[in-house]
């Protein structure tokens, strides 16, 4: 069994299980249990013994299948599309990845450039709607503007590990870091997101993976079609290795998800800031060079080199003594 979607104009069962039939060449599916608020646009069902827990929001019917990706206007070839929008400056880096099935989008920066955000993503968007956000962590680079702009798409989910949920929603300007901002963090209500947990987007999906270290809800964002991996604070830049001594951080846990991204051998890499880091010889040496860092570390008793400078309240990184190789650059 693998993982299937249904992206549906109209939610009704009639026109769930004709498209089950079709696909299995049936009449009828007596192993469908549909459990769904039509009304509301809420549904999750199960095939057989398999049961994929709670509903999902419309456009996204996740359901374990024998088939792939089925929408009711037919197949649609179009590939995932991936657009990074530059952070401003403290922003980290937003991420919009946009399927036939709908858009995502990866973080969503400080509340300081929201709805310069929102314009932004209006202008990649073309008149379609955002269907929700993915948090790599609740540190306020990446998710302090994720409650306006959820707002200005009318309300979409906001997803983050749920080590970060009680942080957001409550406004905690002190693990998010936003108090070294000298800024609020906006209440934000979220959804939990889970350690292998697929979003599917036609001809293509978003993969949760979990990531801590910077933070105990640190997550990464996997597109296994392209090799590329949204991974946030964890590496904030080529040259820049992350902090962990920030709440919930652990340097331990630092080193063992960069080993898991090493081992994914990915093509392109989606730091804090900056450019992707691409290539898959490019990638390992990034990985390798932070991982020796940490490493390091962790046999001088959890710290970092006395020779290297206090990081400032803001930099969620610590600053090298002699530069470290960067290659990649923004461009304006």
């Amino acid at each position: 069994m693998k993982s299937g979607a249904f992206a549906l104009d109209v939610l009704r069962a009639q026109t769930l299980v004709a498209a089950l039939s079709a696909a299995n060449s049936t009449d009828r599916i007596a192993s469908v249990a549909t459990h769904a608020d039509f009304a509301v646009k809420h549904t999750g069902f199960c095939l057989g013994e398999s049961c994929h827990g709670g509903a999902t929001e419309f456009p996204y019917l996740i359901a374990t299948s024998s088939f792939g990706y089925v929408q009711g206007r037919g197949l649609v070839r179009r590939s995932v599309k991936v657009v990074r929008l530059p952070g401003i400056h403290h922003d980290g880096n937003v991420v919009l990845i946009s399927g036939t099935l709908g858009h995502v989008l990866v973080d969503a920066g400080t509340s300081w450039y929201q709805q310069l955000q929102v314009e932004r993503l209006e202008g990649q968007l073309d008149g379609s709607s955002l269907d929700r956000i993915l948090l790599t962590s609740r540190r306020y680079p990446v998710s302090g503007g994720a409650k306006h702009i959820s707002d200005a798409f009318g309300g979409i989910p906001i997803h983050i590990h749920p080590d970060g949920q009680a942080a957001l929603e409550r406004g905690d300007f002190f693990t998010t870091w936003a108090n070294r901002y000298d800024s609020d963090m906006p209440p934000t209500l979220t959804q939990s997101v889970s350690d292998g947990e697929v979003f599917p987007l036609g001809k293509g999906e978003v993969q949760a993976v979990a990531l801590p270290g910077h933070t105990s809800d640190g997550m990464g964002y996997h597109i296994p079609h392209l090799s590329t991996m949204i991974v946030g604070s964890l590496l904030p830049r080529a040259d820049r290795p992350t902090r962990w001594d920030l709440p919930s951080g652990s340097l331990m846990d630092v080193i063992q998800s960069l080993s898991a991204l090493k081992r994914l051998k990915l093509s392109s890499l989606v730091p804090l800031q900056g450019p992707a880091i691409r290539g898959h010889s490019h990638i390992q040496e990034v990985l390798d060079r932070h991982l020796a860092f940490f490493e390091e570390a962790a046999l001088n008793d959890g710290k970092p080199p006395k020779s290297w400078q206090r990081p400032a309240p803001t930099a969620m990184w610590y600053t090298p003594i002699s530069p470290w190789p960067l290659d990649e650059h923004e461009r304006v």
